[in-house]
């Protein structure tokens, strides 16, 4: 063979061994051995994957464990140690900072795209969520604090909700982001008010409508900008993190302009540590298209000038143990999920779910409950956590 044919060769494997000597330097920043045998070593399949992890960074690496390149036992635990020990931000590829700037320049949550997200992430199959969430398909944070199972614990999270909202009989309250109506259901069925939701999800609006017929509960498929009326409550649950920071203005003022003088309203979100214009690559492209987690500087920036904040509450840890319960019951489910989505879904839902436990157990990920009003009041001081 000719030196000069050679060469290329000889080149393509240097890059290969630099970016293999690179990403086990990062692993064993976190304790993670390739090819070791505890739960959050990783068992590398394919070569390919120091390459892809060394050029796409947390794209890579969920990527290609969807792709089946590696394997890992608990991928919680991988992620854990990844972000506790700092190794996961330790290195930003072109693509992540490519990500922000594009972020940056556009408004990637525009009400053009307003839909996108039900289109692509809620209305995927109702059978799915049905088995994994709890009877009331409650998509969001459980509370955990005197609960043991994953129905007691969202119904603790919805009473928190109503207690801090201080919801009575007659009230008129909006549910911004509504999801599958279980929250709507339980504060129309427990406290006797009467409540309009909203939501972008097809599916979602025609479960909903079925929940919560014969009660006073009306769900609308709608945008929260066409937002129209007056409510003595509002609550949003694990929706601001489809809002997008150039609109967190918008969605708080139109928050304001629909709530009585003398109301409260309650924000329920996944929040950031750190403020960010975009988020996570692997979970926008292939698990919540636009979305991105708010931190705590953005939503109070946002909000200053329009509400007093009554009380910031943090459970976070909370998250990790509701991911946790969802992949059982999507684990408990396998062969019907792989029967209708297939293996490769089954392998990304998995990802997704372990990899989000993981970045709440090492506190990269937080969960925040803001009580806020217009004028202030007393109201959300009354109650019990």
């Amino acid at each position: 063979m000719a030196a000069h044919s050679l060469r290329p060769l000889e080149r393509q494997r240097t890059k290969r061994d630099h970016a293999r000597k690179l990403v086990e330097e990062l692993l064993a920043r976190a304790d993670v051995r390739p090819q070791g045998n505890r739960p959050w070593d990783i068992q590398v399949n394919d070569e390919r994957f120091y390459n892809r992890v060394h050029a796409q960074g947390s794209l890579g690496l969920g990527e290609s464990y969807v792709d089946g390149w590696w394997e890992c036992t608990s991928p919680d635990q991988l992620i854990f140690r990844l972000l506790e020990s700092g190794a996961a931000g330790s290195v930003r590829p072109w693509i992540e900072r490519l990500g922000d700037l594009k972020a940056k320049v556009l408004n990637l949550q525009n009400p053009a795209r307003a839909y996108v997200i039900g289109e692509q992430h809620y209305d995927i199959g109702n059978d799915l969520y049905q088995s994994m969430l709890d009877r009331r398909m409650i998509y969001s944070c459980a509370y955990w604090r005197n609960a043991e199972s994953l129905d007691t614990a969202q119904e603790a999270k919805l009473d928190l909700i109503c207690r801090k909202l201080g919801l009575e009989s007659g009230m008129r309250v909006l549910d911004i982001g509504c999801g599958w109506g279980g929250a709507a259901q339980f504060a129309a069925e427990r406290y006797g008010v009467e409540v309009v939701g909203i939501t972008v999800s097809q599916a979602q609006h025609q479960v909903a409508q079925q929940r919560c017929r014969g009660l006073p509960v009306s769900i609308r498929l709608q945008d929260y900008r066409q937002l129209q009326g007056r409510f003595d409550r509002i609550f949003s649950i694990g929706m601001f993190e489809h809002v997008g920071h150039k609109n967190y203005a918008t969605y708080l003022r139109i928050a304001r302009d629909c709530l009585a003088p003398d109301g409260l309203f309650l924000l329920h979100t996944i929040g950031a540590n750190r403020s960010a214009a975009a988020g996570n690559p692997w979970v926008e492209k292939y698990i919540f298209p636009n979305s991105m987690l708010p931190s705590a500087s953005q939503i109070t920036s946002a909000a200053e000038g329009l509400f007093t904040l009554e009380d910031w509450h943090c459970f976070g840890p909370d998250y990790d143990r509701t991911l946790m319960h969802w992949w059982q019951n999507c684990a408990t489910h396998r062969r019907e999920i792989e029967a209708r989505y297939g293996e490769r879904f089954l392998r990304m839902w998995r990802y997704y779910l372990l990899s989000f436990a993981g970045a709440f157990r090492a506190r990269h990920t937080q969960l925040w409950q803001l009580t806020l009003s217009p004028l202030g009041s007393a109201i959300a001081h009354r109650i019990d956590r």
